[in-house]
């Protein structure tokens, strides 16, 4: 299979790891997609960097000199479209999205996030698997919709919670099956090979366990 290259825009707020990931992926010849820019709402963020040291165009469209949110994403939309982006993808982008600008991507717009949802929506995920008592955690990458965090889950990795985690130790590991699952979904999206039905969503036409492949890696792991 040759899929044809698709243009996408990687949305970040932070240090950009699962960027650097998506990277990495492109340059293994293992990513069909063009990366035709990174676009942070923070001027000092680190994935920036890592965008520019891979030739990749990248922008800033810094939420704090606007009024309101809605200036804010108007010129963020008019960032992103000016790409024609297939695919957009927030990698840490730290910004509840209104529905005005989730409704402009319907389809097209998808989110890493680091629980097993519907598990644990929200912010603070690792402290409050272990608060909860949880046996396992992970992440899932899903497609983003007017509900924060509720969209329809298209994969997720999950991972062992060990007596002695910290929410440090346990970010650890779900992080790097972040980096394993974010290429993947987006491949499956550029490949075509997703669609929604009731609320799910199929793979090459058939539904996946748990709404998306859920790994557990054996006891003693990293």
């Amino acid at each position: 299979m040759n899929p044809k290259r698709a243009a996408v825009v990687i949305l970040i707020s932070g240090r950009g790891s699962n960027l650097q990931a998506i990277i990495d992926e492109v340059r293994a010849g293992k990513l069909p997609i063009e990366l035709s820019a990174v676009i942070s709402n923070h001027p000092g963020a680190q994935g920036l960097k890592r965008a520019r040291e891979a030739g990749i165009p990248t922008h800033v469209v810094d939420d704090r000199e606007f009024k309101t949110r809605a200036e804010f994403e108007h010129a963020l939309m008019q960032r992103i479209d000016a790409c024609r982006p297939q695919l957009v993808a927030l990698a840490g982008f730290m910004r509840v999205l209104s529905n005005e600008f989730v409704d402009h991507y319907a389809g097209r717009l998808i989110n890493i996030h680091p629980s097993l949802l519907p598990r644990f929506r929200g912010l603070n995920t690792h402290e409050r698997a272990l608060q909860s008592g949880a046996t396992r955690h992970g992440a899932s990458v899903h497609f983003v919709t007017r509900e924060v965090d509720a969209g329809p889950v298209i994969i997720q990795a999950a991972v062992p919670v060990r007596p002695d985690d910290t929410p440090e130790t346990l970010a650890m590991r779900v992080l790097k099956e972040e980096h394993r699952i974010y290429p993947l979904a987006i491949r499956w999206f550029v490949e075509d090979r997703l669609n929604v039905r009731d609320g799910r969503v199929l793979l090459d036409g058939k539904q996946r366990p748990e709404q998306g492949l859920v790994s557990l890696p054996e006891a003693g792991e990293a």
